[in-house]
């Protein structure tokens, strides 16, 4: 896991599919705090999964 992005949070906005899944997704990779924030609550989960499994830092929900 790179760190460039440790100790950051980022909010990203419609999180849960496309572009905003894969900016999820790789902010936490790169170690950031990331909130996901999308009108589908199932949809979220399923991206925080995803970030879990990479053993990055704890992700946050928002709808």
């Amino acid at each position: 896991m790179s760190t460039r992005l440790k100790n950051k949070v980022a909010l990203v906005t419609g999180g849960a599919s496309g572009i905003g899944e894969a900016i999820c997704l790789r902010f936490a990779e790169e170690g950031a705090h990331v909130a996901v924030a999308d009108l589908n609550p199932d949809a979220a989960d399923r991206v925080v999964k995803k970030i879990l499994e990479q053993e990055a830092p704890q992700p946050l929900k928002i709808f």
